[in-house]
């Protein structure tokens, strides 16, 4: 038996929205030997002991994507309850970088506008998409 959300510890996670200029957002797969391979979404990971949030959106979008963020604002967060882990996503828009992005983990890399061609989309991922909508893309 699972134990409900409030007897499991969330795992905060920095998620980065790479928005071009153009309006495109990048969207990672998920690499093999993760829960959810093949998976659509944000890139991104969790936070290490006494990191900040942008601390870790810039180590995982360097160790991920080859990229230095050179500008990121928080945006929103989100707590998604998957079967292997509760996870507090904070969503950053990153608006600046040097780099050109690159699957360092094996992970395919496709930019993105709405409506999203790519399927499936990790659970997590899919608010995201409605908030963007919301917001007219």
């Amino acid at each position: 038996m699972n134990p409900s959300p409030s007897q499991r510890t969330p795992v905060a996670v920095a998620v980065g929205l790479m928005v071009r200029a153009d309006g495109a957002f990048l969207m990672a797969s998920r690499p093999e030997g993760k829960p959810y391979a093949g998976y659509w979404e944000f890139p991104g990971g969790k936070l290490e002991v006494g990191e900040s949030l942008r601390d870790a959106l810039a180590r995982e979008f360097e160790e991920e994507l080859g990229v230095r963020v050179r500008e990121a604002q928080f945006w929103r967060s989100l707590r998604v309850d998957y079967p292997h882990a509760l996870v507090d996503l904070q969503f950053c828009r990153i608006t600046a970088w040097d780099g050109e992005p690159q699957g360092r983990e094996g992970q395919q890399l496709s930019w993105q506008t709405l409506p999203v061609t790519l399927s499936p989309v990790l659970p997590g991922a899919l608010p995201v998409l409605g908030w963007l909508a919301q917001e007219g893309g």
